[in-house]
């Protein structure tokens, strides 16, 4: 295809013109337009057709799993967020990241967690409260198994 097919007023007969191209305004349409417009659209409705199988794929996923509801309060979860944040277990992925995944996650909004950072590290006692009685839940589980 040349330049001139995408100039008004100049055509070339011999690229196969669309009928579309008779039937508009040559003071505003080029020879090819239409051509040019189909395989964008065509390009957009790829898009869009991959997009929604990806969409329908990821549910079909999701669906299988339950949903979890965090029953635990918001401060528990937000030191659990840090201290896996901490320890580096994401990657190197932003703190906000990782909270936002756990939000969607577990279905709930842990609003301002910098600031409930900041209450956590404000604390006189036991800074690390929930992360200590997760420790200490888990050790009482393997002794109980262990007694079995």
């Amino acid at each position: 295809m040349t330049i001139s097919c995408f100039s008004r007023n100049k055509y070339d007969i011999k690229l196969s013109l669309d009928t579309f191209y008779f039937e508009a305004d040559p003071n505003f349409s080029t020879s090819h337009d239409y051509k040019a417009a189909k395989i964008i659209a065509n390009d957009l409705i790829q898009v869009y057709l991959e997009d929604q199988l990806h969409k329908t794929v990821y549910k079909e996923k999701s669906t299988n799993l339950p949903k979890l509801n965090w029953a635990g309060s918001k401060t528990a979860l937000t030191e659990l967020i840090y201290a896996l944040h901490a320890q580096g277990a994401f990657d190197n992925a932003d703190i906000k990241i990782i909270a936002k995944t756990f939000e969607s996650i577990f279905h709930i909004d842990l609003g301002d967690f910098y600031y409930t950072f900041m209450e956590l590290k404000n604390r006189k006692v036991n800074r690390t409260k929930f992360l200590d009685s997760l420790r200490d839940a888990l050790i009482k589980r393997m002794e109980e198994q262990e007694e079995e």
